[in-house]
């Protein structure tokens, strides 16, 4: 018998997750310079890490022998008083994915459910399998979270109920009418989980999640500082939750779960505005260019709130794999059920230009 036959079966039916193409992979596969690649894949800052962070990354890298701190007490302290909740609300995660799988480890299991919307994040379902929970999808017309849909489909087995917003890779969002309405609604017994790995992008436009940790109700508002601080290789993101789910949390993780490198970066980032600022308005100038350029050529796509746009190219594993060869990463989108679309990040300026080029020479 082989290995898989002494595995668990349903990890052996996963599919597993695949993030955008690496640069160098493909430059090693398609003996291309990887200077000249221009990678639009992975809704990564263009403009790079915060510079106050490198300087803190700097400055830490001397104690690299030293254990970091188990507990994060600088970083939460810093991300309490932000947003105004105590410290024992804030949760560090390696991402705000590790958020998800200590949300799983506190609440899932072969008799729970989770439910999420059809065109969100694949990482919610792949943890469900893991867990042995059941996935709910919810059908989301015109790609957006449809939350009186989601309410509907709440029974006693539910146990986590996933709102991404912006979503990816739609980038849409729902505001804070439908939200307050879906929180009126759901009992005691569900986590409500607003996935918010892109709320700098909204500005006044954000809705207010927060205000529910504040009311200790059973809420997770996930973040990270891998979109708008540009510390995506870093792996750190956190969460803000009512007092007794972060304690569940808390009591989940892993010891030392978060490095000391990635806390001093974020806790010097969260604080960088010019550089937030920056990357924002960079987003502002990417997205208009895109959905315009998409608009004059009779493109469909999906309005976008985030960094990155969903377009209907007509077959999407093809325009990936052609612009693939002229040194152009975007993402395809057969694995969220959408084999016509692509998801392309914001670049700059310049990496916007490229990509829309090569992709009207490829279709």
């Amino acid at each position: 018998m082989s290995i898989q036959g002494y595995a668990n079966q349903f990890i052996c039916d996963l599919v597993a997750y695949e993030p955008g193409k690496p640069i160098e992979e493909t430059a090693r596969e398609l003996g291309l310079d990887p200077d000249k690649i221009v990678k639009l894949a992975s809704n990564e800052n263009p403009l790079g890490p915060s510079p106050q962070a490198q300087i803190a990354i700097q400055k830490v890298m001397s104690q690299a022998h030293i254990y970091p701190d188990g507990g994060g007490y600088q970083l939460r302290s810093a991300l309490a008083e932000k947003f105004q909740v105590e410290q024992s609300q804030v949760i560090l995660g390696n991402g705000s994915n590790e958020i998800i799988e200590l949300l799983c480890h506190s609440f899932l299991n072969p008799k729970a459910s989770l439910i999420a919307a059809e065109h969100a994040f694949v990482v919610y379902q792949l943890m469900a399998t893991l867990f042995g929970a059941k996935y709910i999808q919810v059908p989301d017309p015109g790609f957006v979270h449809d939350l009186e849909a989601m309410a509907d489909a709440i029974t006693p087995e539910t146990r986590l109920l996933f709102i991404a917003n912006p979503n990816n890779p739609t980038g849409t969002l729902v505001g804070q009418q439908e939200i307050d309405r879906l929180m009126e609604r759901v009992p005691d017994h569900v986590i409500v989980v607003f996935d918010e790995a892109y709320y700098e992008f909204l500005g006044e436009k954000a809705p207010d999640t927060v205000k529910f940790v504040r009311e200790n109700r059973n809420v997770v508002v996930m973040r990270t500082f891998s979109k708008a601080q540009g510390l995506a290789g870093l792996r750190i993101g956190y969460g803000l939750a009512g007092a007794d789910v972060a304690a569940l949390l808390q009591k989940s993780r892993q010891p030392f779960n978060t490095n000391a490198v990635a806390q001093a970066a974020a806790l010097a980032a969260i604080n960088d505005t010019a550089h937030i600022d920056a990357t924002v308005q960079n987003n502002t100038v990417g997205l208009d260019f895109f959905q315009n350029a998409f608009e004059e050529r009779g493109m469909e796509f999906v309005p976008s709130y985030a960094n990155f746009v969903l377009v209907k190219v007509g077959d999407g594993d093809r325009v990936f794999s052609e612009m693939l060869k002229q040194g152009v990463i975007i993402r395809a989108m057969r694995g969220y059920k959408l084999p016509e679309w692509v998801r392309i990040s914001v670049g700059t300026p310049e990496q916007n230009e490229r990509c829309l080029e090569v992709l009207d020479q490829v279709l």
